[in-house]
């Protein structure tokens, strides 16, 4: 599973890294971030490019589990 930690940048290099990484990815992508709404952000880019996503809180961040 390739990851990308997206914790403590600002809007918008996760989602620009969210989306580096899905680009080439044959496998699942992990994101993790530290604002809610960039986990919010990185929820609809998954699902607007047919991918689903499943966010889990964990302390002090999100993660985000792309496939």
């Amino acid at each position: 599973m390739k990851e990308v930690d997206a914790r403590g940048l600002s809007c918008p290099e996760p989602l620009m890294l969210t989306a580096d990484a899905m680009k080439d990815a044959k496998e699942a992508v992990k994101v993790l971030v530290t604002e809610p709404h960039q986990k919010m952000n990185v929820e609809k880019y998954a699902k607007e490019h047919g991918k689903s996503a499943v966010s889990t809180e964990k302390e002090g961040y999100f993660e985000v589990v792309i496939e």
